[in-house]
């Protein structure tokens, strides 16, 4: 079997996933990771322990600056030139099925494959397909989706199943109350989490200090836990200081470079302050995590948002644009909201009304019945 996915984490990981589960019920199974050359998926699938082959594919920018233009040419030219490497890798590697989930290795693969006559399947995480999903939507035998309401963005419906996303186990290995204790909680007050990407936001971290700012001069009424990411962490300390906030004698109020314990985090979560990734909108439904989502406009096709409407409007989530959004406004919804008991377990329950925690279950049963029909 192959799985062909990178460029974000979100794509790479429900095939981890499904990975991991077809070798725990069939160790015999040979299971193959095609991305790109330079895509963050090389590392990840690695670190992993899976074999990982490349084929030459890029993405395209949206200008006519000339690196660009030279850019978009090579990707072009690699464009025209990657099925043939699939086709390659494919008599290599005979697989029973190539599975995509999103990314522009998804590509070559998934339609080599077709034309092969090798059965195909796609997984789509975000609300309204990507490129790569719309290129192969005619190619693919079974597209995968987060949401029922996923269905009406596709030409052809009837080929759509509805699975949700998979979730890492470690998730679901505690208790709210075991991940409260784990995390150092050992008082009444709810636990915020807020974090905007690995690599951060400027603009949202800025919004974040202010928030702290507030919340010390309200005496810490919260714990809260913040991510700034790799990229702008370093400019945290000018942020918080431009805000009046210095949180060395506020133990209850932490920023971090990044979170590495956001299994136990997001488990012992009363409201996750965040955008609206794949990942992580499958994470806080499987877990019914109550948030209030900045869907980030720097997006394809504006797809956080897409992302972020199926939860605020099934009530799980309130949506803030990033263009209405400040610090105050959202430290003041975050109050409403956990000074609310009754909405706030409204909204988890709604949250966890979307989540599929079994969806690593349904797409297994997915595929391998899409391997049954190819082997007759």
């Amino acid at each position: 079997m192959i799985f062909t996915c990178g460029g974000t984490a979100g794509h790479v990981n429900p095939a981890l996933a499904l990975a991991g589960l077809i070798k725990e019920r069939k160790p015999e199974s040979e299971i193959l990771f095609v991305g790109a050359h330079r895509g963050i998926e090389k590392k990840l699938i690695e670190t992993a322990g899976w074999p990982f082959r490349a084929v030459e594919v890029s993405n395209f920018h949206r200008s006519m600056r000339p690196k660009e233009i030279w850019h978009n040419l090579v990707s072009l030219k690699n464009f025209l030139c990657s099925p043939g490497e699939a086709r390659r890798l494919l008599r290599e590697f005979p697989a029973d099925l190539v599975v995509g989930t999103g990314g522009y290795a998804s590509y070559p693969m998934i339609l080599s494959a077709s034309r092969l006559n090798i059965p195909t399947a796609i997984h789509e995480s975000n609300a309204i397909p990507g490129l790569t999903t719309r290129l192969l939507e005619g190619h693919a035998e079974l597209i995968m989706v987060g949401f029922e309401e996923c269905r009406r963005n596709y030409k052809h419906p009837e080929k759509v199943l509805v699975t949700g996303t998979p979730v890492r186990g470690d998730f679901f290995r505690l208790t709210k109350r075991e991940a409260k204790q784990r995390a150092g909680l050992d008082d009444s007050r709810p636990l915020i989490v807020s974090f905007f990407g690995s690599l951060g936001a400027s603009e949202m971290n800025r919004e974040m200090a202010q928030f702290l700012a507030l919340e010390k001069k309200g005496g810490a009424p919260f714990h809260h836990i913040h991510g700034a990411g790799a990229i702008d962490c370093r400019h945290m300390n000018e942020h918080l200081a431009a805000a009046g906030a210095d949180l060395g004698e506020t133990p209850e109020l932490e920023v971090r470079e990044y979170i590495q314990d956001m299994n136990v985090l997001m488990r012992a979560a009363d409201l996750v302050i965040c955008r609206a990734g794949a990942s992580t909108i499958s994470e806080l439904t499987a877990l019914g995590v109550p948030a209030i989502i900045i869907p980030s406009p720097n997006v394809a096709n504006n797809h956080q948002e897409a992302n972020a409407r199926v939860l605020a409007d099934a009530g799980g989530a309130v949506m803030v644009l990033e263009r209405d959004s400040s610090g105050e406004k959202l430290y003041r919804l975050a109050g409403d909201i956990l000074a609310d008991v009754p909405r706030r377990k409204a909204m988890g329950q709604k949250m966890a009304a979307l989540g599929s925690i079994d969806a690593a279950e349904r797409i297994y049963d997915a595929v391998m019945a899409l391997c049954r029909q190819g082997a007759k």
